[in-house]
């Protein structure tokens, strides 16, 4: 599912059942211009909290501080807007110390619903296109991300592909990929 329509949709979904959100992720400034923007499209969206977390590992004092922060709000659903893997990482981390029983990660819908980044053209997302409209949109940040995540996966995909055209089974080796 794609991030940014599914947080439209949820967030439409919660008006009726009076669901509270909270934002965390993106730039200083960015949770508080997408409240607005949530805002200003469902006035009765309940947002109950927004923190930009700085760009590094948070201290056990600010991760304490953030998790307590959440717990007090009350959410429903905490929506993360960190890039790939971070806010992966980040919600492994917190779904023990969190309330909340959804968290959800949306990545750069916060940026797109915050009108600061362009998406996609509807054509380009259906065709499976969007990373390179965003590679061509930010080539120095998502350029060397994809060069050095990108083969990888393509390798092994192939790799798998190739044994399973062999009648083997490729092995799972209970890494994260």
């Amino acid at each position: 599912v794609y991030g940014p329509d599914l947080m439209l949709r949820v967030c439409e979904a919660g008006l009726a059942r009076g669901w509270r959100h909270y934002l965390y992720g993106g730039a200083e400034g960015v949770p508080e211009l997408l409240r607005e923007s949530l805002s200003a499209r469902y006035p009765s969206i309940r947002i109950v909290g927004a923190w930009s977390p700085p760009f590094r590992p948070l201290s056990d004092d600010e991760a304490d501080g953030v998790a307590d922060d959440i717990n007090r709000s009350g959410a429903d659903i905490v929506w993360v807007g960190l890039s790939t893997p971070k806010q992966e990482r980040w919600m492994d981390r917190f779904r023990a110390r969190l309330d909340a029983p959804a968290l959800i990660g949306v990545g750069a819908a916060f940026d797109f619903h915050a009108g600061l980044k362009p998406q996609a053209p509807g054509w380009m997302q259906r065709s499976g296109l969007e990373w390179l409209f965003r590679l061509v949109s930010e080539p120095r940040r998502l350029g060397p991300r994809y060069l050095r995540n990108n083969p990888a996966f393509v390798s092994r995909i192939v790799w798998e592909e190739l044994l399973r055209r062999t009648g083997r089974e490729p092995a799972f080796e209970g890494r994260d990929v």
